[in-house]
């Protein structure tokens, strides 16, 4: 209980800040930041399967709330309720498993265009302008064309919280745990600093606000403050299914079509950034996750959320690092994490009103910069070059539209995978007889790559031989793949060549048996066919052709 209490402090005097500064990504008023960072704490304590994942606005969800939402309330409450509905649905029919369709590439590619979008979004309010439009490049365009407007005071402010919200993360990396054994003195200073660096963020903003409030006392204000709060929670209602406006009423239809494709992202993205959050935390830890239950949780938890004027949330890596450093040992931290929202809430939101803008844009640029993974372009080109191909596509094209980005990785993610599967590696060995070796599974688009393989070298061999086609590594086939093995037998014996299979795994065998394909020959295993072709086994050469390879590594499926 004690170390749950420290626990959900520390991430309050985080969340409280960020949220004021994530609504402002977001593109809503700065209460409806607050009104998302208490009911999934609540929620994700009873529902969630990692201790220590906080749920609450990010700085990811609120770029997309703002390219979905179009900076209306009612459509940022609507695509939470929908999103909770779409997860809850994934997680009932145990869905999970599409978030293995999205390959690490794409999403690193998202982030890190993410991180550049978002922190050049806060550029603004660090120099003070104002009229400056949300579209990437329109945005670079406008904020280099009226450099010369900044505003001087925003600008110092901003750039001191900067250096300090840097300075103070840089002391927290490097600050060694003090053990039990250390003298008392010890023991407080680490303490202290350990608070200080873990509440930086609050602290930033208090001092920040505590510099607004006394050039306002002075009858100066420098700065570009957070303005007016309303105070009180949010009421619990139902989201609205329409929205009025001067022109008329926009019915529940033209809101989900101008939703859109948002109304797949949201729900995908916030399940993946939370999965992601909670496998990295669980591997330091003896729990497993579970990608349904955590569906389950974001479901309820956005459900309820869009009742209490919340927009959608997820998992946030900055906030669950906290959470985690702290000890907490049970999802109950999140109650008190919670509980310190409503009270920021229900007693200080007037204090609020001296917050500066440029303190609260430094406190999103801290925590996004981290996102941009400068390492995974080196990595992939060490490891595999062809991964960089959707990595890139996702990264550029998210400057244009985040939907374009990651739809458009993801399509190349799938080429590249359906490549993999239609032209499978294929190992040739010399003989008197030719051993033919596919490295994987065949599935339909694979057929013709393997009789393309198998006849160029039966016929183009001098003289012509007979095929061995060792299958030891094939767990299953499908009918397509049959029929092009049948039409293989056939073409081979018209040049009186013969085709033997060798090493079937049973499922296989039972497959082509009941197929009862003209002249099918089957070895039990490859040594008998090493015999039978006279050659020794190991003498091998790699296949020339484009459609075969000689590396060994295996696709099998799961």
């Amino acid at each position: 209980l004690r170390l749950d209490l420290v626990a959900g402090l520390s991430v309050g005097l985080t969340v409280v800040p960020q949220a004021l500064a994530y609504a402002e990504v977001a593109g809503l008023p700065p209460e409806y930041g607050l009104y998302s960072s208490f009911m999934g704490c609540f929620v994700y304590c009873f529902l969630g399967t990692a201790k220590d994942v906080t749920l609450g606005p990010t700085a990811i969800m609120s770029l997309l709330v703002s390219a979905y939402a179009f900076h209306e309330p009612v459509y940022a409450i609507l695509l939470t309720f929908l999103s909770g509905c779409i997860q809850l649905a994934m997680g009932l029919l145990h869905l999970g498993f599409l978030l293995d369709f999205i390959s690490c590439p794409v999403i690193k590619g998202f982030t890190s265009a993410a991180s550049i979008t978002i922190s050049f979004n806060q550029i603004k309010n660090i120099l003070g302008l104002r009229g400056i439009p949300r579209q990437f490049f329109l945005q670079v365009y406008e904020t280099l064309r009226r450099i010369g407007e900044t505003r001087v005071g925003d600008a110092l402010l901003g750039l001191a919280c900067l250096a300090l919200l840097a300075g103070l993360r840089a002391m927290k990396s490097r600050l060694p745990r003090a053990a039990r054994a250390e003298p008392l003195p010890v023991r407080v200073s680490y303490l202290i600093v350990w608070t200080t660096t873990t509440a930086r963020n609050a602290l930033v903003v208090l001092f920040a606000g505590l510099v607004a409030y006394s050039f306002q006392v002075m009858g100066s204000q420098p700065f570009t403050l957070t303005g007016s709060i309303p105070r009180g929670l949010p009421a619990f209602r139902l989201p609205h299914f329409s929205m009025a406006t001067p022109n008329g009423t926009i019915p529940f239809r033209s809101m989900v079509e101008d939703m859109g494709v948002g109304l797949a992202v949201v729900p995908l993205m916030g399940l993946l950034e939370t999965i992601a959050i909670a496998k990295a935390f669980a591997s330091q830890s003896d729990y497993r996750i579970d990608p349904n239950q955590e569906l389950l949780a974001m479901g309820f938890a956005n459900i309820l959320g869009s009742f209490v004027s919340s927009y959608p949330i997820t998992g946030s890596f900055g906030r669950t690092a906290v959470n985690a450093q702290s000890g907490v040992c049970t999802p109950a931290g999140g109650l008190v994490t919670g509980a310190l929202v409503l009270l920021s809430l229900a007693y200080f939101t007037s204090l609020f009103y001296y917050i500066p803008k440029a303190a609260l844009a430094a406190v999103i640029i801290s925590a996004v910069v981290p996102m941009f993974d400068t390492g995974i372009f080196r990595t992939l080109w060490r490891v595999k070059r062809l991964d960089l191909v959707p990595l890139c596509v996702t990264f550029l094209l998210c400057f244009w539209e985040i939907q374009y980005g990651i739809m458009a990785g993801m399509l190349v993610s799938g080429i590249l995978l359906l490549y993999s599967i239609a032209r499978p590696p294929i190992k040739v060995s010399d003989g008197d007889m030719l051993l033919v070796q596919p490295w994987s599974s065949l599935y339909f688009p694979a057929v013709e790559c393997l009789r393309d393989a198998v006849c160029s070298h039966a016929l183009t061999a001098s003289p012509p031989r007979s095929i061995i086609l060792d299958c030891c590594h094939i767990s299953s086939i499908d009918y397509t793949v049959v029929a092009g093995l049948a039409e293989l037998l056939q073409e081979l014996h018209k040049h009186g060549l013969s085709l033997a299979f060798c090493s079937l795994q049973d499922p296989v065998l039972q497959v082509l048996l009941s197929a009862d394909l003209e002249g099918f020959q089957h070895f039990p295993s490859r040594e008998e066919a090493e015999r039978c072709r006279g050659a020794e086994p190991g003498h091998s050469r790699a296949a020339p052709s484009a459609s075969t390879s000689t590396s060994q590594s295996s696709l099998l499926p799961a």
